[in-house]
C-alpha cells in the first residue's frame, strides 16, 4: 500500500470528505490543498450513470472556456492548397500534409492536438494506430476534422477543451491553474457542467452526474455538489 505524503495529509484535513462543497467553496478549498511548488493544473472528474458499452451512451465533445485553460497548446494542422494558408494565418504551429505523417512515423509528437481537413483523414488514417492510444487522432465531434481550419485553431488556442467519458464512465478535463482567481475557475467549471449536463444520452437511466470532484496536481479531491455549480 502507498503511503501518503506528509504534505498530502496535512492538505487533506483541510476537506471534509463527507460533504458536498458548492463549486466556488470547492475550488477554493483544492486551491489551498494544493501541495505543489509550481502552478498546479486544476481539473475536474464527473462520474456518470452511463454505460459506455452501449454506442448510445458514448460520450465525447468539446467546449472552449470562457478563461482558458493557462496552457497554450501547440497544434498541428493536416491540409493542403488554400487551407494551409488560412490554417498558418490563424496561428497554427505546423501544418503540411506528407512530410508531417512521416515524422510521426518515426516517432515525432512535438505537438499536443491535430486539426485535418475531411480530404487529408484517408492519409491520417494511416497512422491512426499511433495517434489513437494517445487521444490525438482528429475526430468531427471534437471540431477537428474540418475544413474551417482557421476556426478551429483559434478555438484550441482560446482554451478549447476535448472531453470523454472512459470505459468507466468517468470524464477528467482540466478548468485551469491555481493561479486563476476563483471566479475564472468557477465560470470554466460551470461552462464545461453545462455541456456535459447537455450531452446526457437519451438512453441513460438512473442519476446522471453520480459524483463531481475537484482536484489538483497532486492534491487531494473536493467533493461538488452537481447541483450548485453557479458562479457568484
Amino acid at each position: 500500500m502507498a503511503k501518503t505524503g506528509k504534505k498530502l495529509q496535512e492538505a487533506a484535513k483541510l476537506i471534509d470528505r463527507t460533504k458536498l462543497y458548492d463549486a466556488n467553496e470547492a475550488i477554493e478549498l483544492a486551491k489551498k490543498a494544493s501541495t505543489v511548488n509550481f502552478d498546479a493544473t486544476v481539473e475536474v472528474a464527473f462520474r456518470l450513470g452511463i454505460d459506455t458499452r452501449k454506442n448510445d451512451q458514448q460520450i465525447r465533445g468539446a467546449v472552449v472556456l470562457p478563461n482558458g485553460t493557462g496552457k497554450t497548446q501547440s497544434v498541428l494542422v493536416f491540409a493542403k492548397g488554400d487551407k494551409v494558408k488560412e490554417a498558418e494565418a490563424a496561428g497554427a504551429d505546423f501544418v503540411g500534409d506528407a512530410e508531417y505523417i512521416q515524422k510521426i512515423q518515426q516517432g515525432w509528437f512535438d505537438f499536443d492536438v491535430i486539426v485535418a481537413t475531411p480530404d487529408m483523414m484517408g492519409e491520417v488514417g494511416k497512422i491512426g494506430r499511433v495517434l489513437g492510444p494517445k487521444g490525438l487522432m482528429p475526430n468531427p465531434k471534437t471540431g477537428t476534422v474540418t475544413f474551417d481550419v482557421a476556426k478551429a485553431v483559434q478555438e484550441i488556442k482560446a482554451g478549447k477543451v476535448e472531453y470523454r467519458a472512459d470505459k468507466t464512465g468517468i470524464i477528467h478535463a482540466p478548468i485551469g491553474k491555481v493561479s486563476f482567481d476563483d471566479s475564472k475557475l468557477a465560470e470554466n467549471l460551470a461552462a464545461i457542467h453545462d455541456v456535459v449536463l447537455k450531452a446526457k444520452p437519451s438512453a441513460a437511466k438512473g442519476t446522471y452526474i453520480k459524483s463531481l470532484n475537484v482536484t489538483t496536481t497532486m492534491g487531494p479531491a473536493v467533493k461538488v455538489d452537481p447541483l450548485k455549480v453557479v458562479v457568484k
